[in-house]
């Protein structure tokens, strides 16, 4: 599939300008596209460009997310709060949060912000390296559309629900673990079948407990109308560990609704009785830990980084080139890809021209037209 690439100061300015067309005030629209492209930077594609029209513009076109955020605090106390998104956008929310997390961990130590009624938040190692930008460890989670099974069922109880984890480091780049407790994502799916890739074995149980193998698009509507759905972290079954992902994605659904009385399950399907869409109601969580209310910062980060020299110095597998500890390869690829641009698939280009012919954006001319 033919890529091309989009230099990071066009591509900023037209996500920032077809926010701001549908509706997102600039301010807000600046923040959602610093998360959106921190996706493409890392190589994540798929929570980056591929995910621009069908999970944020769509969405806000057919009304089940507000382009403008309602960022409403219910309670504060001096290391935590709750807040109610009332639909809005998910990177403001989840930058608002995070940030507020932060500025209680500096003055107390640590600080923690649970959010309910927000809607998709986009990378969640962004806000953790928020926190590690600021010395603090970051901690984040969210819940998500109803799409992974426990261990030993076939119906998607829960969602992909990422627990993501930034402590500082004194390399150029902090630890930074950020990945779903199912053992793929629907964003994931969604790439294969753009890019043409069959879903691989093992990562999705049908309703008769098979594993799905072949087409994505076959799979992802599988997944959507309920007679598939992804597996967690270890796989289908007990034999490769697939209940420590069940158990690690069921902490992450108490933690996005129990503390902030959010919804849950089956409850953050986007439909409604009549099979309308409706609005996700996504909850989220932000706790941030302060690294100089315990030896400072400094001592944080020469240790976290003489731990991770040591591991990634072990004894390799025979073949292996190296070993790499959590945000390494984020930064290798943002390496080869801060002079290049964000890469851009055949199916993204003409999502992309369609945004903006429809918005009348007629000063951005692309490198594939």
């Amino acid at each position: 599939m033919a890529r091309v690439y989009l230099d990071w100061e066009t591509a900023n300015n037209f996500v920032v300008d077809a926010f701001a067309g549908v509706g997102v005030p600039r301010e807000d629209a600046e923040i959602c596209a610093k998360v959106l492209l921190e996706s493409d930077k890392r190589g994540i594609e798929s929570h980056g460009f591929n995910r621009f029209k069908p999970t944020y513009i769509d969405r806000i076109n057919i009304g089940i997310q507000n382009p403008v955020t309602n960022y409403e605090i219910i309670k504060e106390t001096e290391t935590t709060a709750v807040v109610d998104g009332h639909d809005g956008m998910g990177q403001v929310i989840g930058y608002k949060s995070m940030k507020m997390a932060i500025e209680k961990a500096k003055k107390y130590g640590m600080g923690m912000v649970v959010v309910r009624n927000s809607c998709h938040y986009g990378i969640a190692g962004y806000y953790t390296t928020m926190a590690t930008q600021a010395g603090c460890i970051g901690i984040t989670g969210t819940n998500a559309r109803p799409s992974v099974a426990p261990t030993f069922g076939v119906e998607g109880m829960f969602g992909t629900n990422p627990l993501t984890i930034g402590i500082p480091t004194d390399e150029p780049f902090d630890f930074n673990i950020d990945c779903a407790s199912s053992i793929t994502q629907n964003g994931k799916i969604e790439y294969y079948e753009r890019i043409g890739e069959d879903v691989h074995p093992g990562t999705i149980i049908d309703i008769n407990g098979n594993a799905v193998e072949g087409d994505a698009g076959v799979a992802l509507k599988a997944i959507r109308n309920g007679t598939a759905a992804l597996a967690t972290l270890g796989g289908i079954g007990e034999a490769l560990g697939g209940y420590k992902g069940y158990g690690y994605a069921v902490v992450v659904e108490l933690l996005s609704a129990a503390l902030q009385d959010g919804n849950y399950g089956k409850m953050l399907d986007g439909k409604n009785e009549k099979g309308e869409n409706v609005p996700y109601h996504l909850g989220h969580f932000f706790i941030a830990i302060d690294t100089d209310h315990f030896l400072g910062e400094e001592l944080c980060r020469k240790k976290s980084g003489e731990i991770l020299r040591t591991i990634r110095a072990s004894k390799k597998a025979p073949g292996a080139e190296r070993i790499y500890t959590a945000g390494e390869k984020e930064y290798l690829v943002w390496l080869d890809r801060k002079d290049k641009g964000v890469p851009i698939t055949e199916a993204v280009q003409a999502e992309v021209s369609g945004i903006r012919d429809k918005l009348g954006l007629t000063q951005y001319k692309f490198p594939w037209e």
